[in-house]
């Protein structure tokens, strides 16, 4: 069933935990279609593109006499999301710096193959995070003339190479190194040092892993879902690599640990070889599942199945419009999505109301997602 139309003035119920700032999710955005103000390079109201597309470009921007958006709205709340991203990120990459040097002197002191991996864990971590740093920066630079749905792909394929990092330092050396301590069965392990690092980089990464979870705490807020939905579905592949890492990293220290102690009660260094091959595995596992991510994100992927239903919902709404032959998006970028949508409208409603019902559908759903940024209608009438 269709949502009932809302007033525009009428604000729903945020979760109280939802990230502050704006006037509510129908707060306009000076260029937004009804604000009287359009933005750079947008057309002029009324004026249809060739072929009869009526297009929107919603961008920052800010009009004489107004406040310029970041003060207010979805645009005020994308900046945040990115901030707060760039933040975890770097945390995330000063802590795993960090804890890779402890633990190299750490696997030295000890002879440990499995703290060694886990320096070694800690190195495809930090390569990451600054890779991932590069792919927040490169990708939220703004449109240009000869790349006019700006550059946020671009953050994906950085992310990509973080996840080929990943699985060749991370997993391949881990594995590399489990496979020497069995075939060599040195039995000089001094575990001491091991534990005390261990547990210094538990509770580093834990740190690190909390941030992120807390990010996307915040945005499950926003949509009233669990945390753990959105770490799934979420295009944003930067705080996911963190969170996958973060997680990773206690694991195999907890997989480093025991295959210290199994070495160090039983003498024999298998186990310490078996955790180091462990750990690579679980690394390859992370390196796989970021890859495939960043990929379909590469190739194209259309956004949400739920945010394509919101976006029926909406047009359901819009009086004069009678039903939608096709829906296209693309996720574009971690905070930005494509709408091209093929509507049809009342055989006797005159361009006027055509335009206005356009307006109309354009201001829905960028109040009901401020991720979609540029919304491309064609009005179609059915045969017959």
């Amino acid at each position: 069933m269709a949502e009932p139309a809302r007033s525009p003035d009428v604000e729903p119920a945020r979760s109280p935990d939802a990230e502050p700032g704006g006037n509510g999710p129908y707060a306009r955005r000076p260029d937004a279609p009804g604000s009287g103000v359009p933005g750079p390079g947008a057309p002029e109201p009324g004026v249809r593109q060739p072929g009869g597309v009526r297009s929107t470009q919603h961008t920052e921007g800010s009009a004489a006499g107004q406040a310029p958006w970041s003060q207010a709205g979805p645009l005020s709340s994308s900046r945040s999301q990115h901030s707060q991203s760039v933040g975890t990120v770097i945390i995330a990459g000063l802590a795993n710096l960090t804890v890779a040097v402890a633990k190299a002197i750490a696997g030295i002191v000890s002879g440990s193959a499995a703290v060694l991996s886990e320096a070694a864990h800690s190195v495809a971590d930090t390569t990451t995070e600054l890779l991932l740093f590069i792919a927040l920066r490169r990708g939220a630079r703004p449109p240009t003339t000869q790349y006019p749905f700006g550059y946020g792909r671009e953050s994906y394929l950085w992310a990509f190479v973080a996840a080929v990092v990943t699985f060749v330092i991370g997993a391949g050396f881990s594995i590399f190194q489990g496979v020497e301590a069995i075939q060599q069965r040195h039995e000089d392990l001094d575990p001491l040092v091991a534990y005390v690092v261990l547990v210094v980089s538990f509770v580093a990464e834990g740190i690190s892993l909390t941030r992120s979870v807390r990010q996307l705490r915040r945005r499950a807020a926003r949509w009233r879902v669990s945390w753990l939905r959105v770490a799934r579905r979420t295009p944003n592949t930067t705080i996911k690599a963190v969170l996958l890492e973060d997680s990773a990293a206690l694991v195999g220290l907890v997989l480093a640990g025991i295959g210290v102690g199994a070495s160090e009660l039983t003498g024999s260094p298998v186990w310490d070889g078996v955790a180091s091959i462990a750990i690579g595995v679980l690394l390859l596992v992370v390196a796989t599942t970021l890859a495939h991510n960043n990929i379909a994100l590469l190739v194209g992927r259309a956004a949400q199945d739920a945010v394509r239903a919101e976006i029926e919902q909406e047009l359901a709404a819009v009086p004069d419009l009678r039903g939608v032959d096709r829906l296209m998006t693309l996720q574009l970028g971690p905070e930005d999505i494509l709408v091209a949508v093929k509507v049809n409208f009342a055989d006797d409603a005159s361009r006027e109301e055509i335009e206005i019902a356009a307006d109309e559908a354009e201001r829905r759903l960028i109040a009901r997602n401020p991720a979609i940024r540029y919304v491309f209608l064609d009005p179609t009438r059915r045969p017959g």
